[in-house]
């Protein structure tokens, strides 16, 4: 199949067509044409900023919006199935399930570190503050006791998200003659938070730390996905944005592999992602959106809008591999 421009199979995505005019932009989206600018003119993230994301949770993701008080949550794609069963809280006494932004900026970070130190014992940090802007959070919007602030929203989804188990499940056949394979992991098996919550810039008198569970740490470093934390600052707004984004880095490799472009329907893509639309017209249009918002720090990111789904071309990967001077 020709990949030239003039292909009548898809055609391209207009990258700007949601994007208002910067001088107008709101501020969020004045941050991400600026974080377009600086990762076109240099595509190479820092070691600061190259981030990792486990593979198996780039092909299902967590839930976009809370599931409620259920002990289970389940996304299906293809063969594999991820189920998320939440962390129950006591005193509430209600299931308490990480969800949104938050938690995929988490993982993204847990995944970095594990990647980075090959140690299951991570520390995000001496204060509250420090590890908010690593992640792209502002801690300058209200303490955690604000309603609205990203530190009660990080202190919310770090708990959750720690909190939880989550498991794969692959199925091939019938439940009567196939087979089934398993595997169920604690985000964490163990931690401490040590920040003060009310002077997030206060520091420590003790190391906050937080400790892998061993399957989780197995299954994120057999195959991450590379990313840029740059691009995933600037998507922060969308937890849509940031799994289209995690998904387009992880496909774009297999196609490039293979060497031919892929089509991929509106269902199928919705079946992975973690929304729960009512119609597949909703999730098409949400979806266009975010992919535009993506393609404006994925530049090299060939995708097309097909009948009935997307054409994905063989592409420059979003993270360049290193070079050895």
């Amino acid at each position: 199949m020709s990949l030239m421009a003039d292909e009548p199979a898809a055609k391209t995505l207009d990258l700007f067509a949601s994007c208002p005019a910067p001088d107008r932009a709101a501020p969020h989206v004045r941050h991400l044409v600026e974080a377009a600018a600086e990762i076109l003119n240099d595509p190479s993230p820092t070691d600061r900023d190259r981030a990792f994301m486990a593979r198996q949770l780039v092909q299902a993701t967590l839930p976009h919006s809370d599931p409620g008080d259920t002990p289970v949550w389940a996304r299906t794609n293809g063969r594999l199935t991820l189920v998320v069963r939440p962390y129950y809280d006591i005193t509430l006494r209600r299931h308490l399930y990480p969800y949104g932004s938050v938690p995929r900026l988490l993982l993204f970070w847990l995944t970095t570190e594990a990647v980075r130190t090959k140690s299951r014992v991570l520390y995000p940090g001496n204060t509250m503050a420090q590890f908010m802007r690593t992640l792209g959070l502002n801690p300058d919007n209200g303490s955690a006791g604000a309603k609205r602030s990203d530190a009660r929203r990080l202190r919310e989804q770090m708990l959750r998200l720690f909190r939880a188990t989550i498991s794969f499940e692959v199925n091939e056949g019938s439940s009567v003659a196939g087979s089934r394979e398993w595997l169920d992991m604690q985000v964490t098996t163990g931690g401490h938070l040590w920040w003060d919550f009310r002077e997030l810039s206060q520091g420590a008198l003790f190391e906050t730390v937080v400790e892998l569970g061993e399957k989780f740490y197995e299954a994120i470093l057999a195959t991450p996905v590379p990313a840029d934390m740059r691009a995933l600052r600037a998507l922060k707004r969308s937890p849509l944005a940031l799994d289209l984004y995690a998904w387009a880095t992880y496909r774009t490799f297999t196609v490039t592999q293979a060497g031919k472009p892929a089509f991929i329907s509106w269902a199928a893509l919705a079946a992975q992602m973690g929304g729960d639309y009512a119609e597949l017209d909703n999730f098409v249009a949400a979806a266009k959106t975010a992919l535009r918002r993506v393609q404006l720090v994925y530049p090299a990111l060939r995708i097309g809008d097909a009948k009935g789904g997307i054409m994905l071309r063989p592409s420059a990967p979003a993270v360049p591999r290193r070079t050895v001077a």
